[in-house]
């Protein structure tokens, strides 16, 4: 196996190394998985697996959970299908930066994601490294957030163009979970800016060292969730992938954000992705 960094800021790709091997040999597995504590995320091209080898595979990092929205490959649970085709222009779920589910209290461990077919140009998706967007940041700003929570809110996301009740319905079956602004790796304890599009606010910015009256509370919590959140937009942390059918993506969400680019319509573009579950931020 050959690893081909991509960037200086994230990013590699492996060459001559079939998943589908990674899913019985241990020491190859071992490699991809440094590989991706390293890089944060990897790429591959020509991997003609089968649904079957892809749900394995990503179970060797741990269990795989369903999507409450985006549905599941039936005959294989934990596979979630994003097909997009032009009858749906408006579903633009996909294009802000996020890491995935950070509204569940635990949110995803990361996912392996195979192209099955895309446009003949178009339709990237970008990641960023969000352990370098927290070391940038001015020190007077880290020290602000240290001790920050925020909610993280699915209601205010996939739920928003829902009618009401439903949209109700999805928030009481998954409530707005809390989550450190500035969490701990659990396996590198490397610092990571933990804030995306679906946080909506801070819990507890409201204290006499930050706000000296109310009127304080809210530009000030407002600006700095939206400077915070903008972090991610840094092309020096990013890198982007160019999508061909059997290219298949292994992110580890808990370090990164991830922005699918929608500039592709009227094409279809369909993937398929094994997000695996993970633990609570800390």
């Amino acid at each position: 196996m050959k690893v081909e960094q991509l960037t200086y800021a994230i990013g590699a790709e492996l060459t001559g190394v079939n998943l589908a091997d990674a899913v019985h040999d241990d020491g190859l597995f071992a490699e991809i998985r440094a590989a991706l504590l390293k890089h944060r995320v990897l790429f591959l091209r020509d991997q003609n697996i089968t649904r079957t080898e892809h749900v394995a595979f990503a179970r060797r990092f741990g269990e795989l959970e369903d999507h409450p929205v985006a549905g599941s490959d039936p005959d294989h649970p934990g596979l979630v299908r994003i097909y997009k085709n032009p009858d749906q222009p408006n579903d633009r779920y996909e294009n802000a930066w996020h890491a995935d589910a950070t509204w569940r209290e635990a949110p995803q461990f990361g996912a392996v994601l195979r192209c099955v077919e895309c446009p003949p140009v178009g339709g990237d998706t970008m990641w960023a490294n969000m352990v370098l967007a927290y070391e940038k940041l001015p020190e007077h700003v880290k020290a602000t957030i240290a001790g920050l929570y925020a909610r993280h809110s699915i209601e205010a996301s996939f739920g928003a163009a829902m009618p009401i009740e439903k949209r109700h319905a999805l928030k009481a079956q998954f409530p707005d979970a809390e989550h450190p602004v500035v969490r701990t790796h659990p396996e590198t304890g490397e610092k990571v800016l933990f804030v995306s599009a679906f946080a909506t606010h801070f819990t507890n910015y409201h204290t006499p060292e930050r706000v000296r009256f109310g009127q304080d509370a809210n530009p000030g919590a407002g600006d700095l969730l939206r400077y915070l959140v903008s972090q991610a937009y840094i092309p020096e942390y990013q890198v982007r992938w160019r999508w061909k059918p059997n290219s298949i993506a292994i992110w580890d969400n808990r370090s990164t954000q991830h922005y699918a680019v929608m500039d592709y319509p009227p094409c279809h573009r369909k993937m398929e992705r094994a997000g695996i579950v993970g633990d609570k931020p800390y």
